[in-house]
């Protein structure tokens, strides 16, 4: 067996109590990645996150479904099949308003840490 990839069987769920499925396929949690983090989620309906302010780009890829971006307060909403850049140190608020779920891809560079995401408090 070839030890120049690595297949991922078992992300790491990530544990919430939102109602949001955050399974991290590569990252910190799963694999001690500090460069990159890729996870699949599912966003139920009526989903939403306080505003933040990541040290990391964040790519969003919308698989179904559709997801509000609040991004410098500008409200920018992505359906299937379309995908996002947010740049570092970009005052954005993740949700889903609508009435069906929304599932989609996040990447982020460098990975995903909660003490890189600057969540604000509610």
């Amino acid at each position: 067996m070839s030890t120049n990839y690595q297949i991922q069987k078992t992300p790491f769920v990530v544990p919430t109590t939102d109602g949001k499925l955050i399974e991290e396929h590569f990252g910190k949690a799963t694999d001690g990645n500090s460069e990159i983090s890729i996870a699949h989620m599912i966003a139920p309906p009526g989903w939403s996150e306080p505003f933040q302010t990541p040290e990391f780009d964040e790519y969003t890829y919308i698989i179904r479904g559709k997801k509000q971006f609040i991004i410098d307060d500008e409200k920018v909403i992505l359906t299937s099949g379309q995908s996002i850049k947010i740049k570092k140190n970009t005052r954005v608020q993740y949700a889903n308003p609508f009435k069906e779920e929304c599932e989609y891809l996040a990447i982020c560079l460098p990975a995903f840490s909660i003490e890189a995401v600057h969540r604000e408090e509610l």
